[in-house]
Parts: C-alpha cells; sequence; structure tokens
C-alpha cells in the first residue's frame, strides 16, 4: 500500500506499512515537516522517509509528480536485490549497536531471503563480539556459536531463530561495553623468536597474569604464519596449565572461538583468538580453592599423577583400538575415592583408551550427574553441575583438533576430578527412566507431532523435571533420535535465551553424536542419557517469559506480509 500526505503545500508518497510493525501510516499525524506513526509514536521525515528512533526504520518514499491537478506516483523506488541487501546489512549492524532485537530479528529474515548464508551474518556476528567488548571473548560469542552448532538439528524456522538468539546475544553481551584495542605484533625488522619460545613466553605471561604481553605473543605468533594446530597447542596448554581455569569458563570458551574459525575459515584467527587473552588471565585457578585442597589435596594427587602420561600413553599404543568404556569404569568415576578415580583414568590410558575416548567416558559420567540430580538440592547447584559436563565436553572436542598433546590431556583428569567433588549432588541419586519391551511396542506408533506435544506441554508449567525426563526416555527406547532432537532444540529456542541452558543442550547433542562415532559403550542406547539430562536440566528452567520468542514472531509475521494491528483483540 501506499498513503499520499498533501502537507504544507507539498504532496508526498510513502509506503503506507511502518517499518516498525507495520500499522498504517495513513491513521498518523504531521506536523511540521514530521509523520508520527500513531502506535508507537516512531517519526519520519517526510519528504526522506528517514526515522528519527532507531528502534524502528527508514520508510521508503516514492517520487511524486502533479500535472493537471493529478497526482502520480512512482513505484519504481522499492528496493530490490543488491540495494535490499546492502541496506538490510546497515540494519543488521544498527540493531546489534543498538542492541534493538526486533531490527535485528527483521534483518535476519530479509538477508536469508534474499540468498545471503547464514554463514556470512555468523561471521558479521564474529566481528562485532571481538571488536566492540573490551573485556574480550564472553558469554555472547560461545551463545552464537553453539546457536550454530544446534540449528543443524533444526527445522528451518528454528535454524532462523537461533541464528536470532546467538546475534542477539552477541548484541547484549557488548551493550554499553568499551570496544576493544588490539595489541600489535613483535617489530618485524628483526628476526622474530620461534614458535617455542613464542609459547613458553605466552605461558609465562599468563602464570603472571600479563594479558597485554600474551597478547603480544599471540599475535606475533599468528602474522608469523602459525597454523591451526600450532596454535590451539599454545592455547590449550597454557589452559590447562593450572586446574579447572575459571571453572571451567577458559577451556570452553575457547574451543568455541576454535568452532567459530571452522565456521568462518582461519583468515580471522588474529581477531578472533586474542579476544580470549582477557579471560585467560583474569581467570580464577582451583589451586586457590579450599575444595580441592582440602580436605583431601587433589591438586597435589592430580599433579603426582601427570608426570606418569607419557609412560601410560607409550604402553596403551600397544593395545589401542580394543579398549571399551563399561558400566565398572564409570561408577568409579561416580564414586566417593579420588585415588581409585585417577588410577582408573591412567590404567586406561595403559589399557589402550586414547585421549578423545577417555574424555568421552569422563563428559558422559559429569552427564550422568545432571541425569540423576534431585531437586531436592539448591536451584543454583543445577549450574554446579553443567560447569563440569561443558567443561568436560570442551576438552573431549579439543582433544579431536590435538589428539597428542600430554598438556591437554591433563583437562581429563580436571573434569574428571571436578565431577568428584560434585558427588553431593547425587545424594540421593535420581533413577534414570528405563522400559519394558511391551512399553517400548506401544510407543512405536506415536508421531513425532504427538511427542513435541507431550514434551511442551510438560515445559509449560513449572516442575516438570521429572516428568520431561520420563517423556525423552520413553521415546528414547524406541531408538528414534531424530525424532527427539528437533524437539529438544526447539523447546530450548522457544524460550528466552539462558547462557547456561544453551551450553546444555548444545554439549549435550555433542557428546550423545561423540559416544556414537568413537563407539564408546558396546550399546549405543547408553549415551542416550545425556540427552536425558539435557530434558531435565530444559525442564529445570522452563518455562520463561518467552519475550524474545515473540519478538522472532512478530518479525516474521511482517516478513511474511501480516498486518498485526488487524490481530489486536
Amino acid at each position: 500500500d501506499i498513503v499520499v500526505f498533501y502537507s504544507e503545500g507539498s504532496v508526498y508518497a510513502l509506503d503506507n506499512r511502518c517499518p516498525h510493525m507495520g500499522f498504517p501510516l495513513s491513521r498518523g499525524s504531521t506536523k511540521d515537516g514530521i509523520l508520527t506513526c500513531d502506535w508507537h509514536h516512531a517519526r519520519f521525515d517526510i519528504k526522506t522517509g528517514g526515522c528519527f528512533d532507531l528502534w524502528a526504520d527508514d520508510v521508503p518514499v516514492f517520487p511524486v509528480n502533479v500535472i493537471g491537478g493529478r497526482i502520480f506516483v512512482s513505484t519504481d523506488r522499492r528496493r530490490r536485490g543488491e540495494e535490499l541487501q546492502a541496506y538490510y546489512l546497515r540494519r543488521l549492524n544498527d540493531g546489534m549497536e543498538q542492541n534493538i532485537g526486533l531490527i535485528i530479528a527483521k534483518s535476519i529474515l530479509a538477508l536469508v531471503s534474499e540468498g545471503m548464508a547464514p554463514s556470512e551474518l555468523f561471521r558479521r556476528g564474529l566481528e562485532h563480539g571481538t571488536k566492540f567488548r573490551q573485556e574480550g571473548w564472553g558469554s555472547g560469542l560461545t551463545i552464537l556459536t553453539c546457536m550454530m552448532n544446534i540449528a543443524t538439528h533444526g527445522t528451518q524456522d528454528d535454524k532462523l531463530r537461533a541464528l536470532y538468539h546467538g546475534l542477539s546475544a552477541v548484541s547484549n553481551d557488548c551493550s554499553g561495553q568499551p570496544p576493544r584495542f588490539p595489541v600489535g605484533p613483535l617489530p618485524q625488522e628483526r628476526e622474530i623468536p620461534d614458535k617455542v619460545t613464542l609459547k613458553r613466553w605466552f605461558r609465562h605471561f599468563i602464570e603472571v597474569r600479563d594479558g597485554d604481553g600474551a597478547e603480544r605473543c599471540l599475535v606475533t605468533t599468528i602474522r608469523a604464519g602459525a597454523g591451526p594446530e600450532n596454535i590451539a597447542d599454545m592455547l590449550f596448554t597454557a589452559a590447562t596449565d593450572h586446574r579447572f581455569l575459571d571453572s571451567g569458563h577458559v577451556l570452553d570458551f575457547t574451543n568455541k572461538a576454535f568452532e567459530a574459525l571452522d565456521i568462518v575459515g582461519w583468515g580471522m584467527a588474529e581477531q578472533v583468538l586474542t579476544s580470549l587473552v582477557p579471560i585467560y588471565a583474569q581467570a580464577s585457578r582451583m589451586e586457590e580453592r579450599s575444595s580441592w585442597r582440602h580436605p583431601v589435596d587433589v591438586v597435589e594427587l592430580l599433579n603426582s599423577c601427570f608426570a606418569r602420561l607419557p609412560v601410560a600413553l607409550q604402553k596403551g599404543k600397544e593395545t589401542r583400538g580394543t579398549w571399551k568404556a563399561d558400566s565398572t569404569q564409570v561408577d568409579t568415576l561416580l564414586g566417593d575415592k579420588p585415588d581409585a578415580l585417577v588410577g582408573l583414568l591412567v590404567e586406561s590410558l595403559e589399557n589402550g583408551a586414547n585421549p578423545e575416548e577417555l574424555a568421552a567416558l569422563v563428559a558422559f559420567a559429569a552427564a550422568l550427574r545432571i541425569a540423576q540430580f534431585p531437586t531436592t538440592n539448591e536451584y543454583s547447584d543445577w549450574d554446579t553441575a553443567l560447569h563440569t559436563f561443558t567443561f568436560a565436553n570442551a576438552v573431549q572436542q579439543a582433544l579431536r583438533r590435538l589428539p597428542s598433546s600430554i598438556e591437554l590431556l591433563r583437562a581429563v583428569f580436571d573434569a574428571a576430578m571436578s565431577n568428584y567433588l560434585n558427588r553431593f549432588l547425587n545424594v540421593p541419586a535420581v533413577a534414570i527412566p528405563s522400559y519394558t519391551e511391551e512399553n517400548i511396542d506401544s510407543m512405536k506408533n506415536q508421531g513425532a507431532e504427538n511427542i513435541m506435544d507431550k514434551f511442551l506441554d510438560a515445559l509449560d508449567k513449572r516442575q516438570q523435571v521429572n516428568e520431561a525426563a520420563n517423556i525423552v526416555a520413553s521415546h528414547l527406547a524406541t531408538c528414534r533420535d531424530e525424532v527427539i532432537l528437533p524437539i529438544l532444540v526447539h523447546s530450548l529456542l522457544r524460550e528466552d535465551r539462558s547462557f547456561h541452558t544453551i551450553q546444555m543442550l548444545e554439549a549435550a547433542l555433542t557428546q550423545k553424536s561423540e559416544a556414537k562415532r568413537l563407539r564408546l559403550f558396546d550399546d549405543d542406547n547408553r549415551a542416550s542419557a545425556v540427552l536425558i539430562a539435557a530434558a531435565r536440566y530444559l525442564a529445570a528452567h522452563s518455562p520463561t517469559a518467552r519475550s524474545q520468542g515473540q519478538t522472532f514472531d512478530i518479525a516474521w509475521r511482517l516478513n511474511q506480509g501480516g498486518k498485526l494491528y488487524e490481530e489486536i483483540g
């Protein structure tokens, strides 16, 4: 629709839909050359269509000719093709700079409909988050990367929702923050130190919490042409020089940064990876926590076993490929004897377990803490268990990049020890639901829509932790992961963003897939417990107000040409 105004002796033609939420501008008011929409009071220059309120948008205007008392309006000025794409890229930048979710959502929908790849939008979010946050990599960029991973299991609609949540999280994380000013490399006029020296210096600067010195070493190494494996070794080694840095966030964020580079390419390595340095230098170290030193000094226990790792790995080469995880090992990892736990890990390496497999086993044990978490615990304790699981997941994924890194292998032991310290969270341990063959046969004919309805209905109410677990467990028993995974993804994306809930589901989806790839257990269904853990965590944190989903729905209806004002009442 086009609306024509006669104002102060001139005629103007504009798109009749307010670019904010589609209200007819024909119901608006004009004064002193300013058109005001009566719905949310967005104000526009009636001549150019420019909006004075950044949360709205510019309204398209059309050339007008008055000939012989008749008004002629040309509609050829509508944006199309490259012009439309360039316009919405600017609007996406505006939305992220101003932290306006509706503009971010509208821009994503418009750009994707114009053929822009989600990976390009992801790249722009990555650039924004690493440039406009002085503290460097944070929860926003982690959410963005998690969302790209989660989206692969969702419907087409949920893929767009995931992108919206990810970019909005980055925008929110940067809102009100000063920008980051990167540190340059060492002077290039003379021969720079070799990679081994730069790695040693990097570790030293992190040890003394000197972020500037550490960043300069990292930039110099990247500029010298070091590849992904060299840089990963440099970072993950420093991330494991102390125990369980910052409750696992340092290693987890580092892993996510490398996953982000897998999507956008190594060309952004300097900008992305240097944003990690502040959290390395500032991280808390578990050597400083009494729970890791008393009554059992688990730090000393770990340090004493690290010296045994080279010999254990060498011995294990003779039987590599024959090791399998079993229930006894899981019970030991969940037990209350830290020396037995450490002994099991070293013995497994000697018996042929490769570091990746061992890390997956520890991640599975960490997921069981959540799958068997009783609701009699304090609510905040969900996150205590979560930190260990997401850390263990990151360790396992990092070992895929650096399978021969003894330094990174230390983190497997850190994850196992953190899980040991969380043993009180399973007192008493909730039983994981199991089903008889008769139960399973009765469920095989239930369609995906019925399963989704039951699960989403459960998450519409609070305190449905066990009910949600029962629903997921009952249908996992029929071996239909492809049905359950999109349901879990949708249940996450319809809620308002929660950093830890997003981490939980992303790690669970990853570890379920990894257990199958590695053939961790003789029975692949055993690994389904990680999805039951995710279902319980989701239910414990649902429902939210779901206002962010409402914003996306508004943007989607506007993108489809819907008239929101006609739906009122």
